[in-house]
């Protein structure tokens, strides 16, 4: 089995008419040709090239079904991609999911895991079928300006990520030295140590892989440590997580529902999977390759967010165990009995306790030694660390492809050291709450697109989704954005000011203009046809959507 040695764009700009032209060779895979941008034109090939330099060879095996050897081989992509699933953002959210309604949303989060797999599942088909990720099927086959307002949503997306995980890792820094690092400080520290560690791709891709997975190994011990240390209740562990009710649950339980969903599923992992699938050595040209590929990065992403799932678990039954229904006044005594500096963040009161990742720290030292304090923050700063790269990379893709020719690194145009400066920790992880109503927001600029391009056979050919995905697809995708959109309504409604709410009008109105335009284009794609102008105009449509530059008839090479 022959491996290319190029970049597989290579062989798609062999003719002169390969600018949105089909090469069909008999018997073989039909891959579309990179179509020249309709702003900048013409563009090297090196401009859309996969982002690591190295790309990893698929070993032979004679075996029909399955190859460990395989496996081992596409394994890499889908643990990079699950660490979006563990970031500080998460995290919290899993804390104040055990705090606020103990083990009863386990099942939520179980859902949202399984609709983020399906979700990945297509970004990554995507990548494998045609050789671009999502990013840069955006800048081919959207029109200028669809394509810049995109681009903006997504970077704003990356950016709010980068704010969670930013701060995450420095909250960490502070508890770990018992308040001496300064906020700012830890996101100084943050911001450098990320651009060292991006530079381990200079020597092997696998080596940065296998650093990403030392760090998931290091959430996975520190958080399943609190867990034994707790010893939650298993009976209502799997309760919680295989029936789907909620008894006795109101408002606040519903909105931390929603905000799992908010949380798990994020806009600009799908563009980073779609990528990352990129770096591995596959024959476009031969559909039981790519046949292969797909199978094989289903397989391994199935098993990295299960690993993730099972991080998450740890958090929400260390939190539903242990501090369920406990009021302020009932973790102000235990923190004054352990001589805890931290004891005026709980007030002598009956509320109930509210968490977030600092306090989190605090009142697993205060009920379970200090060892439990430093460990858990061992564990923030490895979801901290490893998502602050992995978003660095989403919107190196993202601003590459979609707008820009040159590498940008996101991180740097996160407002976190401001934030830090003028804010101190206890205030910090409050915007935890906007930020994932950002995400919610944000989250129909990548699944939109990805069920758009996965459904049109121009691009994905033999690959692209069937009925089943086409109505599953739209249906998920109907779903998540609904439950997303009431998580924003609710917010929106808290700020109790006619002023926002005024600023909140204008804004949502431009937001669904855009979001109906996308999901036009969806329909079109999806097979509704008479959506097209051309055939609303009384043209023939030749099934093409109207405003995504469509490739050429078709020409035999």
């Amino acid at each position: 089995m022959s491996k290319p040695n190029q970049n597989e764009h290579s062989n798609l700009k062999e003719s002169p008419q390969a600018n949105g032209d089909i090469q069909n060779t008999q018997g073989q895979y039909r891959s579309i040709s990179p179509p020249a941008s309709p702003v900048a034109g013409t563009l090297d090939d090196e401009q859309f090239s996969t982002y690591f330099e190295e790309n990893i060879p698929i070993p032979d095996d004679v075996t029909k079904t399955f190859s460990f050897r395989k496996l081992w081989a596409f394994t890499g992509p889908g643990f990079l991609m699950s660490i979006a699933y563990l970031d500080p953002g998460n995290i919290e959210s899993d804390l104040q999911s055990g705090a606020i309604a103990g083990f009863k949303l386990l099942w939520v989060l179980l859902v949202a895991t399984i609709i983020g797999l399906l979700l990945q599942r297509l970004g990554a088909r995507l990548g494998v079928v045609t050789g671009m990720h999502l990013a840069e099927v955006c800048h081919r086959q959207y029109p200028a300006v669809p394509r810049i307002i995109l681009w903006l949503m997504v970077e704003l997306a990356i950016i709010g990520s980068d704010m969670q995980e930013v701060i995450g890792c420095a909250i960490a820094f502070n508890l770990l030295s018992v308040g001496r690092i300064p906020l700012w400080g830890g996101v100084l520290i943050t911001i450098t140590d990320t651009f060292v560690f991006l530079f381990l791709d200079r020597f092997g891709l696998r080596k940065l892989e296998l650093f990403f997975g030392f760090l998931i190994t290091i959430m996975a011990i520190s958080f399943g440590y609190e867990y034994v240390k707790v010893g939650p209740d298993q009976g209502e562990l799997l309760k919680g997580m295989f029936l789907p009710y909620c008894q006795g649950c109101g408002t606040p339980q519903m909105e931390q529902a929603v905000g799992i969903v908010g949380a798990v599923i994020m806009p600009h992992n799908i563009y980073l999977h779609s990528a990352l699938v990129k770096s591995r050595q596959i024959d476009r040209r031969n559909n039981e390759e790519v046949k292969e590929a797909n199978k094989y990065y289903f397989i391994e992403s199935t098993i990295a967010l299960f690993v993730s799932f099972l991080i998450n678990v740890f958090v929400v039954a260390v939190f539903a165990e242990a501090f369920y229904k406990k009021t302020n006044k009932e973790v102000n005594l235990q923190c004054n009995a352990s001589g805890s500096p931290h004891t005026e963040l709980f007030p002598m009161d009956d509320n109930p306790l509210e968490v977030d990742i600092y306090k989190g720290g605090v009142v697993l030292g205060c009920f379970f030694g200090s060892a439990a304090l430093y460990i858990w923050a061992v564990g923030i700063l490895a979801a901290g660390q490893s998502s602050t790269m992995t978003g660095t990379y989403s919107g190196q893709f993202v601003m590459e492809h979609i707008i820009l020719s040159f590498p940008v690194l996101s991180v740097l145009f996160t407002p976190s050291l401001p934030q830090a400066i003028f804010q101190d920790v206890q205030h910090m992880t409050g915007m935890n709450d906007f930020l994932n109503v950002l995400q919610s927001l944000l989250l129909p600029f990548a699944l939109i697109p990805i069920l758009t391009f996965t459904s049109m056979t121009s691009i994905m050919d033999d690959f692209a989704n069937g009925l089943f995905w086409k109505i599953g697809g739209g249906v998920v995708v109907l779903i998540v954005c609904a439950i997303n959109m009431y998580f924003v309504v609710v917010y929106v409604q808290s700020l109790d000011s006619v002023a926002l709410y005024v600023l909140a009008a204008f804004l949502c109105i431009a937001y669904l203009c855009f979001v109906c335009y996308l999901a036009w284009q969806c329909l079109i794609a999806l097979g509704i046809s008479c959506l097209d102008v051309s055939c609303l105009s009384g043209g023939v449509s030749n099934n093409r959507p109207a405003l995504l530059i469509e490739e050429q008839p078709a020409y035999d090479t």
